[in-house]
């Protein structure tokens, strides 16, 4: 492949990205969570537990709109504050079970949209699928 037929494959793997993403945050809906307060619980859950600052760098907002957020999902029980040992004015932010639980019904959600999508392609379809699967978890390591 030359040049312009790898930008264009490149733009429209991009283009196919938004396009899933969008898709898929339709199940999302049913979690009750707004979008930033679903991605930053899943922040929590995949990182563990973290700081205020560091959830606020990782979803690229300032730490007032990151403790607005904790404290919503504080109040729905999806997270929790846990004081640091030794510095009462530092505490780490942990998901509850509550948390983790809402997070993987989502993510089965998600999941299974896929799957009804995926079950109306041809086998062979979905052979290359799984190959093309393979080739973008290689690229995105």
């Amino acid at each position: 492949m030359g040049d312009k037929e790898i930008r264009d494959a490149a733009a429209r793997l991009h283009s196919s990205a938004i396009r899933l993403l969008r898709t898929l945050r339709r199940e999302d809906d049913g979690s009750g969570l707004s979008a930033p307060r679903l991605s930053a619980l899943s922040v929590v859950v995949f990182a563990g537990p973290t700081s205020l600052a560091a959830l606020a760098a990782a979803e690229q907002v300032k730490p007032p709109t990151m403790s607005r957020i904790v404290d919503a999902l504080v109040e729905r029980g999806l997270i929790t504050r846990i004081a640091k040992p030794g510095d009462r004015r530092s505490v780490e932010i942990e998901a509850t079970s509550e948390g983790i639980q809402l997070l993987d019904a989502g993510r089965e959600r998600r999941v299974g949209a896929l799957v009804t999508r995926l079950r109306k392609l041809a086998d062979s379809e979905q052979r290359a699928l799984a190959r093309g699967i393979e080739i973008l978890e290689r690229v995105t390591r």
